[in-house]
């Protein structure tokens, strides 16, 4: 067996020379050691794993990238500096038109305090048609507006409603009641005052036919009414 030389840079290990004695022997055959070095399922699979971790935390990773670039475009209009000078114009003109409100602040209190019925408004000819719809559909807007409050007020006065249409009902059943035992006395009595009024026909009629019989007329017909 050669001596290793210390100064070699690329020194071989121990299982090297040992595997090449194996193939100088026989014992063992290139091809046998070609085989051997495949890589087993086990660490294919760890490296599979390994690589899909990779894959997920990049993913994460451009997720997060996304969401940042995301409300970095909702907010760029926030913070670019044209938006805010447009605002910034629009609120000194709103506070321009505050100072000439507050200056005027006498004025406008007598204008509001001046009735404005006996006053034209200026409204646009092309608008005077739907100005009359309008004023329409307010009225007729008012008008249901005011029933809508009237049911809503009465609302609570419902079980007393009901109360006073159930006792009026009572009453009207006893009314029906009494006005037909009053309907069935006037026919009684009808009745009655046909019986006596023919009763009396037949007595004047036999009378008439037989004056000296009228007395003995007269005391029979009695007797028949009583």
């Amino acid at each position: 067996m050669a001596s290793s030389n210390p100064w070699d840079p690329v020194q071989p290990s121990a299982a090297a020379l040992m595997l090449t004695q194996c193939i100088s022997s026989g014992v063992l055959s290139q091809s046998m050691l070609d085989f051997a070095r495949r890589d087993t399922p086990c660490f294919t699979r760890v490296t599979e794993l390994e690589r899909l971790l990779d894959i997920k935390a990049e993913i994460n990773q451009k997720s997060l990238e996304i969401e940042l670039l995301r409300l970095e475009q909702e907010t760029v209009d926030i913070a670019h500096p044209f938006y805010l000078r447009r605002k910034c114009e629009a609120l000194q003109a709103m506070n321009t038109h505050l100072d000439a409100v507050l200056k005027e602040k006498r004025s406008l209190r007598q204008r509001l305090a001046k009735p404005q019925c006996q006053e034209n408004l200026p409204i646009e000819a092309t608008c005077h048609r739907d100005v009359v719809e309008l004023l329409k559909l307010g009225i007729t807007f008012v008008e249901k507006l005011e029933v809508y409050l009237q049911t809503v007020r009465a609302i609570p006065d419902v079980d007393e409603h009901m109360k006073k249409m159930d006792n009026s009902l009572v009453r009207m059943e006893t009314m029906e009641t009494e006005m037909e035992e009053l309907a069935e006395q006037i026919i009684k009595w009808r009745d009655c005052q046909s019986k006596i009024h023919n009763a009396m026909f037949k007595v004047d009629l036999e009378s008439f036919c037989n004056p000296t019989d009228m007395s003995s007329a007269y005391l029979t017909s009695d007797v028949s009414v009583q």
